[in-house]
């Protein structure tokens, strides 16, 4: 039994069927929006990895030079260096998976986007939670986190699965997208 609202019948919040969503994208309807998504995530983490080290190497350099300036007074700031690190790096998967194209530089480079399993683009706390997930998940589980993502129609790796979120090519969805011509 379910109850529509007041006449409503845009299918309002009260739902009999368990209230969930269908994934948006299907591999087996679709599955060139999954062609080539696990290597080129591959390449898109190298790419992210000198994106995110090259400020870090920076600040290390100025803390040294600093250092030598200040007769090694400057050198305390090493302490920073760490929490700085894994904050810029939180911030940047965030700003960049929440971002209006849902991807990072190395994911946009790869022609890749991150979408909800149902097909939202991606948010600041989804993109820095994914972060978050992927670099625990590899600390603990790094073969099992790949063979997840190949054992699967979607390419999810094991994060991915948690955070509900699938990683597609962003040409081949917006080809999809687009609306015939009536010209």
């Amino acid at each position: 039994m379910s109850y529509s609202g007041s006449g409503n019948s845009g299918g309002g919040a009260w739902r009999n069927d368990g209230g969930s969503q269908p994934h948006a994208f299907d591999p087996l309807l679709q599955p060139e929006l999954f062609r080539g998504v696990a290597t080129r995530r591959v390449f898109a983490f190298l790419i992210d990895l000198v994106v995110l080290s090259i400020p870090v190497v920076l600040g290390y350099l100025f803390i040294a030079v600093f250092g030598l300036i200040t007769l090694g007074l400057g050198w305390a700031l090493f302490w920073l260096a760490w929490p700085a690190t894994v904050i810029w790096a939180v911030v940047y998967y965030g700003t960049s998976l929440g971002g209006p194209y849902s991807a990072t530089m190395g994911m946009r480079a790869m022609d890749l986007e991150l979408r909800t399993w149902y097909g939202a683009p991606g948010y600041f706390v989804l993109g820095a939670m994914h972060a978050v997930l992927f670099w625990i998940s590899v600390s603990f589980l790094s073969p099992l986190v790949v063979l997840v993502g190949l054992f699967n129609g979607r390419r999810r790796l094991l994060h991915d699965i948690v955070l509900g979120t699938v990683v597609i090519n962003s040409s081949v969805r917006t080809q999809v997208a687009q609306p015939a011509r009536t010209f």
